[in-house]
This record gives structure tokens, sequence and C-alpha cells, in this order.
């Protein structure tokens, strides 16, 4: 009785081969397998880079929605004719109503004849100006700091500081 039947109860397939034969039978199996995932991989990095194939699987995926953009994108071409074909229509029309407003308002104000928006008081406007230039140096900090936390510092420069935003090293002479 051999030792390998003697662990298991009964006899393993692999106990008639010698020792140098089983060693092949594994390394075929093995060099198949290797093969055949080599083959695997071969196929999917040309499904990768194969641009046709990409294209058409994102059609695929996203045919409703492409449909419904086209249908959007139609309805507003249509929409946009017709505006555009009503206004050439009742264009003269139009520009009487501008012209009879233009008048009116030359003949209400005529300090403001090109303009129809109405002066404001000085401290009203000095208050909007200050307040526009809050936000915006408020806004524009803010800006630096996102900037800053989404830059990583680089290496060797101390406190992680940058002198600008695209730094430079120093030149050699």
């Amino acid at each position: 009785m051999s030792e390998q039947e003697g662990k298991g109860g009964g006899p393993l397939i692999t106990t008639k081969l010698s020792d140098r034969e089983q060693v092949e039978k594994t390394a075929d199996r093995l060099r198949d397998e290797l093969l055949l995932t080599i083959e695997e991989l071969e196929r999917r990095r040309e499904r990768a880079l194969d641009v046709r194939y990409q294209v058409g699987q994102a059609l695929d995926k996203n045919r409703d929605v492409l449909i419904k953009a086209g249908g959007a994108l139609v309805g507003l071409l249509v929409v946009s004719a017709g505006i555009s074909w009503w206004r050439a229509r009742h264009r003269e029309e139009l520009l009487w109503k501008h012209r009879a407003r233009a008048l009116r308002r030359a003949w209400e104000h005529p300090d403001r004849v090109a303009s129809h928006a109405e002066e404001r008081p000085v401290p009203f406007e000095l208050g909007r100006k200050l307040v526009l230039i809050f936000a915006t140096t408020l806004a524009s900090a803010m800006a630096k700091r996102a900037v800053k936390s989404l830059v990583p510092p680089e290496e060797g420069q101390q406190g992680g500081k940058r002198s600008g935003l695209f730094h430079q090293p120093p030149a050699h002479a």
C-alpha cells in the first residue's frame, strides 16, 4: 500500500504516475491556465483601447438620455426658429413701440435720453459699491484658500509654503 492511499483512504488519480509526470501535468495545466488568462487580458486591453467599441458601449448605455437630449435640442431649435420668425414678421411694430417708449422717456426725463435706468442717490450707490468690493475680496480670499488646500506642498520647502502658484526653482549661473 502506498503512502498516498493510506492517508486519504482511497487511491488518488495521480498515484499511478511518477513524481516527474505529476509535475509535468501540473505544469501543463498551469501553463494552459496562464495562456488563457493572458489571452483574456489581451482581449480586454484591445477593447479598452478600441475607440469605436468604447463609443458604441457609451451609446448603448446612454441611449435614452441621448434621445431625450436630442429631443430637447430639436424643441429648442423649433422654438427659437418660431420666435425669430415672429420677430421678423412684427419687426416694424416692435420698432415703433420702442421709438414711442424712447420719446416718452425723453419727454419725461430730458437729462436721461439714452438710458431708462433711474438715478439712485449717491449714498446708496456708494454703499452698493462698498458691498461689491467686500464681496469680491471675500470671494478672492476664499478661492486662494481653496487652491492652497488643493495643491499639495512641495517636498523640501519649509512648512509647505510656496512663493507662487507656479513655483520655479532658482536659476543657476
